[in-house]
């Protein structure tokens, strides 16, 4: 929040005005690393924000999970807005400050739901982050980013207030609290019926986890500059949906106490439905843009799946692929960004031979596909070992199948681009168009982001600790 108080001070000088923001993000990043190697998880400090409502204080407890969601969210942002310097510019985007102070907010919103000691407080920042969002969707000022803006707040907002805060209301008039506590907050006085409608009304009203049929915000979010598509699908919007989720299913009703709910089952097949449509309908798109959309929503549904398989590896993949997805996904929509301010192309079909031009933005791109394909040596392997291996412990063979048919249909969508790029002949207007490869930051950026979906497969320890420690095998 001073990031963004100091973007908004420095907003006549731009050079200052960016250089506030990075350095912003690489504060926020070493204060999130010095919590999380000092905390002590036996007892973890608390921060009250302010008490609303009596009884119910807005309250920031970290927990493993949510801290490892920080480490995420706040390594990403000074990255992406390194990227934004170079894409905003290249673009000549106007209402850069507008821009950037929304980039901050909507980081220190993501940061409170991550640190979110009560359910509470998660839905406060919850909402911040739906509205600091809308004028980041909407930066473009056309008719189409305000329908969008609209479709998006509306979704949002509209599944929050209608689902996510009942269930939370009725969660505080059955058991009396709101705190996250780790194997759940409700008795075995409450029915598991009773449980199941309040985990359909937690995991439906939590529309950022964009499950089908609330998905419709998220395609048509991509009116937004990269920079923004990046912090929807990687950084804040997409992940805090699906953290959301996982947190609900581990410190509100417990491992345990879904692996016996029919909600949970019913979830799980909504997950793999979301799963496999939305990867059938990102095969059939010819813009980047939108099939990394329609990726984002299948890729998310696996989170929701290792929730709802009722099983430690489940959560586990869930919690690993909050991570995972995060670097594979912001590099996709970074070499989006980088074609278009370079070659000007948006079009999946208008991609042939650009590898050669843009040799370090494709074998990014690559890596970044892999990963989402989920093969090794790229960090995506990891998570969807454990999703695997969970649906196998759970004996849902509905779950192995669209593991399995999922990772098929992503090397069906990505690997055609990857071909075309490095191994097809170029058209005589994409050689004139495309001059080598995006400015420096862009570059140094979408490097960065690849580099760290290599290294975290080779070295996954820090979230996989973290991960284990939020379901009890620390």
């Amino acid at each position: 929040m001073l990031g963004m108080l100091g973007v908004l001070a420095t907003r006549r000088y731009p050079n200052l005005r960016e250089g506030v923001s990075i350095a912003a993000g690489v504060i926020t990043f070493a204060l999130v690393v010095a919590l999380a190697v000092t905390i002590s998880w036996d007892a973890p400090p608390s921060l009250v924000l302010a008490e609303p409502l009596p009884g119910l204080p807005l309250t920031l407890t970290p927990e493993p999970l949510g801290v490892l969601f920080a480490l995420v969210a706040s390594f990403l942002w000074p990255i992406t807005t390194l990227y934004a310097l170079g894409y905003m510019r290249a673009h000549h985007e106007r209402n850069q400050t507008r821009f950037y102070s929304a980039f901050a907010v909507s980081i220190a919103a993501a940061l409170g739901i991550a640190l979110a000691g009560d359910i509470l407080t998660l839905f406060v920042f919850y909402e911040i982050l739906s509205v600091a969002t809308y004028p980041l969707v909407t930066h473009a000022g056309t008719e189409q980013a305000k329908r969008a803006g609209r479709l998006y707040l509306g979704l949002l907002m509209g599944t929050s207030i209608g689902m996510l805060l009942l269930a939370m209301v009725w969660t505080w008039q059955l058991t009396g609290t709101l705190v996250f506590t780790p194997g759940g907050v409700f008795d075995d006085q409450v029915s598991d019926g009773l449980l199941g409608v309040l985990l359909l009304l937690f995991v439906l009203g939590t529309g950022k986890a964009a499950l089908m049929p609330f998905h419709r915000w998220l395609p048509a979010a991509m009116v937004a500059p990269t920079p923004v598509s990046a912090l929807l699908h990687a950084v804040a919007v997409v992940k805090a949906g699906v953290f959301t989720v996982l947190k609900v299913v581990i410190y509100i009703f417990g491992i345990d106490s879904i692996a016996r709910m029919a909600a949970a089952d019913g979830l799980l097949i909504l997950a793999g439905i979301t799963i496999l449509m939305a990867s059938l309908i990102a095969l059939r798109k010819d813009n980047l843009k939108a099939r990394l959309a329609y990726s984002t929503i299948s890729q998310l549904g696996y989170i929701v799946l290792g929730g709802m398989l009722g099983v430690v590896a489940g959560a586990v993949g869930g919690g690993l692929h909050i991570a995972m997805h995060a670097f594979g996904k912001i590099t996709l929509f970074f070499c989006a960004g980088a074609i278009l301010v370079t070659a000007h192309k948006t079009r999946v079909s208008e991609l042939d031979g650009i590898g050669r031009r843009m040799p370090w933005t494709m074998a990014a791109f690559t890596v970044g596909a892999v990963s989402m394909i989920g093969a090794p040596p790229v960090a995506g392997f990891i998570s969807k070992w454990y999703l695997l291996t969970g649906a196998l412990d759970a004996q849902q063979i509905f779950a192995v199948v669209v593991i399995i048919l999922s990772t098929l249909l992503n090397a069906a969508y990505f690997m055609p681009i990857v071909y075309a790029a490095f191994f097809k002949a170029a058209d005589a207007d994409a050689l004139q168009v495309a001059h080598g490869e995006a400015p420096l930051p862009i570059l140094l950026a979408l490097l960065t982001t690849a580099g760290c979906a290599l290294l975290v497969f080779f070295f996954p320890g820090v979230p996989l600790a973290l991960v284990q420690q939020s379901v009890g095998l620390g």
